[in-house]
């Protein structure tokens, strides 16, 4: 790992800081929104495999300190960790989160159509970033086409379970194991974690907390989240590094089904948080929805188009 060394420098440049600010705020801004991932987000900006390195040590160290203790290795794990980028990443996340949920729990709620056509262009595009990511292909085309076609399957169904009645006062107990799931979510492109939290009910619930400031509620989730990310990152990162091109594709999959919970005319269902329901033909408003899929669309192309040139100079 001395090889990360003399990179570290650089990342201290104000302007680096800020850039990650910027992408931790658009990341958490993403985990508002049900059917977008913040891991997408992560693809898109360009930060994605060193997000889950940095995490994968952070969460190592605090193991080596409670099971052992071994000061040594947690010495060593924090020193791998990429402070420069995860800190000003979880500060825009956090930032986010607290200044954004109000503002777009009631633009997905009141706008349903025109939230889903710019997050539908955001995460159409978006799709190209893991496509762009893969290894070379080798002889296994059929099994590459299967894996994109069975997780795009698998997240299209699910999805479609999604709809759930509004709890108003759940059981701790829940509100700890649906964050537990829904974190792993942040680390999964084409996973949405907001979306799972509407399937079962618990999305207004949550941004409603976080917006009225009840610490009660909050520290519970914040519980379950850390259990549930410090149990899948490892695992994440292990098939990034030993199966990347399986992985890349499995996302793929999961980001093209995604699209099923983000098409703008879709039939509310009957105490369903913001109309996730059957699709339908498009109908009004039409315009609103297809000009801001088309922003959405644009505003990930510039994203791509700048983290490439950023890639190239940089070496990458």
């Amino acid at each position: 790992m001395t090889s990360e060394t003399p990179a570290v420098p650089a990342r201290r440049r104000p302007w680096a800081t800020l850039l990650n600010l910027v992408r931790g705020f658009l990341i958490g801004s993403a985990e508002l929104v049900p059917g977008v991932s913040g891991g997408t987000v992560a693809l898109v900006t360009g930060v994605y495999d060193r997000l889950i390195d940095a995490a994968a040590h952070v969460l190592a160290a605090g193991r080596r300190l409670v099971v052992g203790p071994d000061r040594r290795t947690f010495t060593t794990e924090l020193r791998r960790t990429d402070w420069w980028l995860i800190l000003p990443v979880l500060a825009g996340m956090a930032a986010a989160v607290l200044l954004a949920a109000g503002v777009m729990e009631g633009f997905v709620t009141s706008h349903p159509e025109h939230a889903r056509g710019l997050f539908f262009g955001l995460v159409a595009t978006s799709i190209l970033v893991p496509v762009r990511m893969l290894p070379p292909a080798g002889a296994r085309r059929v099994r590459d086409v299967l894996v994109v076609v069975l997780a795009a399957v698998i997240a299209f169904v699910l999805i479609g379970f999604a709809g759930g009645e509004t709890q108003a006062d759940p059981p701790i107990i829940v509100v700890f194991l649906a964050a537990a799931v829904a974190i792993c979510a942040l680390v999964v492109p084409g996973v949405s974690g907001a979306f799972f939290l509407l399937a079962i009910g618990l999305y207004s619930t949550t941004l409603g907390a976080v917006h009225d400031r009840d610490l009660g509620y909050i520290a519970v989730f914040a519980a379950g989240a850390a259990v549930g990310l410090a149990t899948f990152v490892q695992v994440l990162r292990w098939l990034l590094h030993t199966h990347r091109r399986l992985t890349l594709l499995a996302m793929i999959g999961l980001m093209i089904g995604s699209l099923r919970a983000l098409w703008p005319w879709q039939a509310s269902t009957s105490g369903a948080e913001s109309g996730v329901g059957q699709l339908i033909a498009p109908q009004a408003p039409v315009a609103g929805p297809v000009g801001l899929a088309l922003l959405g669309c644009a505003a990930v192309g510039v994203l791509i188009l700048l983290e490439s040139r950023r890639a190239v100079q940089s070496g990458q």
